[in-house]
């Protein structure tokens, strides 16, 4: 089997990160590979916002804590050091497919450079809120933007759970 086969049907969402933070070079790799998404009209109308700081990466924990309602202190992003957030551009009628093709072109480099990634919603709520357009501001980042997913990132702290039995009856051909 080639390594990208390999790479798309081992691939798991990790919820354990190691503390370590992620080297700038694989860091920069799986964004790469984000940037090269296919986008619909190539318009390439997704943004993302690389997230290694600890306090900014805690506010975003925190506002995603609230959204979901959750008690103080869980982390609704599993301990992982890095989080790439994918906004896209309104004014694109592809933007959110755009987003989730870059959320998932960065989920399968980290999986090819040993990475663990898990995708994370509440993206669009965030961006949404005031929290989220101060954010965009504090960003110097304009325009109107819907946020698609954040891409937890980092090393494995934890064994990759098994896939789920694929269901049957959801290939269609004509």
């Amino acid at each position: 089997m080639n390594e990208t086969m390999k790479n798309i049907l081992e691939r798991r969402s990790i919820r354990k990160y190691k503390p370590d933070m992620v080297e700038k070079e694989l860091l920069d790799q799986v964004i790469e590979a984000g940037l090269y998404a296919a986008t619909g009209h190539g318009k390439q109308s997704s943004v993302i916002i690389a997230v290694t700081d600890k306090e900014f990466r805690h506010e975003l924990s925190e506002e995603n804590r609230k959204i979901e309602g959750w008690k103080e202190g869980i982390d609704p992003f599993y301990g992982a050091p890095v989080v790439l957030l994918v906004i896209a551009n309104r004014e694109s009628p592809n933007a959110v497919y755009d987003g989730a093709a870059t959320l998932t072109n960065m989920m399968l480099a980290a999986k090819a450079l040993g990475l663990g990634s898990c995708w994370v919603h509440r993206a669009k709520q965030e961006i949404d809120s005031e929290f989220g357009k101060k954010l965009l501001s504090r960003l110097h980042i304009s325009g109107d933007y819907e946020g698609v997913g954040h891409l937890l990132l980092g090393y494995p702290d934890c064994e990759p759970p098994k896939a789920a039995k694929r269901k049957p009856d959801r290939v269609c051909y004509v």
